[in-house]
C-alpha cells in the first residue's frame, strides 16, 4: 500500500546525458520542484557499486588504509574500499579490494550495512561489511593507490571517528556498526573535531 506523503512530488519535464566516462554518468533534469517553481537537478550515476570493508582480527584490531583522496585535496583514513564491477558480486568485490589494498583474506564475511552515499545528488549505493578469521598476504593496490595500511586498536579507531579523522561515510558507518556490536562501549566523547 502507497502511502501518499511518499509519493514523488517532483515533476521532470526534460533529462538530458551532460557528461559520462567509464565510472559514472552525470544528468541534468529540468524539474518543477515540490512547490511547483521550475529548476534545474543535477544527478551523478555511478556505473558500479561501491563497497567497504571493515577488518576485525581476533584481538580485536581494525584495520585502516590510509591515502591522498584527489577530489577532497587531504589525505584519508578509511576503512578498504572501492568500486564493485557491475559484473561481479558486492561480496566478491569486497574480498576482491581488501585482498587488493591490505593483503587479507577473510575467512569471513558479513554484510552489516547498505547506504545511499550521497542521496541528494547521487543514486551512489555502497555495501559495508566486517571481516574476520583473516589471514595475511600480500597487497596488490591499483597504480592509481599510493596506500598505507594501519591496523590499530578499537579504542584508536573509535577516537578518529569522534575527533573528526575519519570522515569517509562508509568508514563512520561501519565503525558505528562496530560500536553497537561492542556493546556500546568506546573511549570518552573526544573534544575540538577537526
Amino acid at each position: 500500500m502507497s502511502d501518499p506523503e511518499h509519493r514523488n512530488p517532483w515533476t521532470t519535464l526534460e533529462s538530458r546525458l551532460v557528461y559520462e566516462n567509464p565510472w559514472i554518468a552525470v544528468r541534468e533534469d529540468q524539474v518543477l520542484h515540490p512547490n511547483g517553481a521550475p529548476g534545474i537537478y543535477g544527478v551523478v550515476q555511478f556505473r558500479n557499486q561501491a563497497v567497504g570493508v571493515l577488518p576485525v582480527d581476533e584481538q580485536g584490531r581494525i584495520w585502516l588504509v590510509g591515502q591522498y583522496r584527489y577530489p577532497l585535496q587531504r589525505y584519508s583514513w578509511e576503512i578498504p574500499e572501492g568500486g564493485g564491477h557491475a559484473s561481479e558480486s558486492p561480496e566478491d568485490a569486497a574480498r576482491r579490494e581488501l585482498r587488493e589494498e591490505t593483503g587479507l583474506t577473510a575467512g569471513r564475511l558479513e554484510l552489516i550495512a547498505k547506504s545511499h552515499l550521497s542521496n541528494s545528488v547521487s543514486d551512489e549505493l555502497g555495501f559495508i561489511y566486517r571481516a574476520t578469521e583473516l589471514e595475511q598476504g600480500i597487497s596488490e593496490p591499483e597504480g592509481s593507490e599510493r596506500l598505507q595500511v594501519r591496523r590499530v586498536e578499537w579504542s584508536e579507531a573509535w577516537a578518529m571517528v569522534q575527533d573528526g579523522t575519519i570522515t569517509d561515510s562508509m568508514s563512520v558507518i561501519a565503525l558505528l556498526h562496530e560500536a553497537v556490536r561492542r556493546g556500546g562501549t568506546h573511549p570518552p566523547r573526544a573534544t575540538g573535531i577537526a
